[in-house]
């Protein structure tokens, strides 16, 4: 059975990988990066309408400076990191679940937003919102990723970053790209990854959903050849 990698940071590579092996994959978690927290000073909570929360790593790392914006409803893009926003005391107004543009565009154009974001953040595509992004965590490459047999595998791609570090590590270790399939979680992962996989697709919407369906077809794809 084709091995599918799940390459996101922990706690989402263990989720993913459960799910996988829910739809009968053959998933393993090798991360590419860790989560680590930075240092940061909690903005004046009244200058904001809401909080804006594009990953669950944001709230896990967070720290006590959370508690001092707890009175601002957060507006979370995924039910993994409104649970988690749930779970640091905060009320959810929305839950988006086909990326942060999509969740901006469904909510009040006035708003000021407070985004708390990882160190290498995208700037959402034509927010109408006012928004002022607050780095409180970075995705730390790891040294040591074990891909030495990553040749027939399908690589779960969940970021342009993660793509980027994937093919790095592949061509480090002068693995063939043409024995490797890349689901990619959007179009700019997929490009990040770059060409030369035996398959580079991205999902049809940017949900860890989306990815799966799109992971299990490639594997079928590649179990045929």
């Amino acid at each position: 059975m084709t091995r599918v990698l799940v390459l996101r940071p922990e706690p989402g590579a263990s989720a993913t990988v459960e799910r996988a092996r829910k739809r009968g994959l053959r998933a393993v978690a090798i991360p590419l990066f860790d989560i680590e927290p930075i240092a940061w000073e909690a903005p004046e909570a009244s200058g904001f309408d809401g909080l804006l929360l594009t990953s669950a790593s944001a709230v896990r790392v967070g720290g006590d400076r959370l508690k001092d914006l707890r009175g601002l409803q957060v507006y979370a893009v995924g039910a993994s990191t409104a649970e988690a926003a749930r779970e640091a005391g905060f009320d959810v107004a929305s839950t988006g679940e086909a990326g942060v543009d999509r969740l901006l565009g469904s909510i009040d154009p006035k708003l000021k937003l407070l985004h708390l974001a990882g160190e290498h953040r995208r700037a959402p595509d034509g927010a109408k919102q006012q928004i002022t992004s607050v780095p409180v965590y970075r995705s730390k490459p790891r040294d040591k990723v074990d891909l030495e047999t990553a040749e027939g595998d399908v690589a779960m791609i969940h970021s342009p970053r993660a793509g980027l570090r994937f093919r790095e590590l592949v061509d480090s270790l002068r693995i063939d790209r043409r024995n490797i399939a890349v689901a990619a979680i959007s179009a700019e992962a997929a490009a990040a990854a770059g060409e030369g996989w035996s398959a580079v697709e991205a999902s049809a919407t940017p949900t860890d959903d989306a990815l799966l369906v799109l992971t299990e077809r490639l594997c079928n794809k590649v179990q045929a050849t």
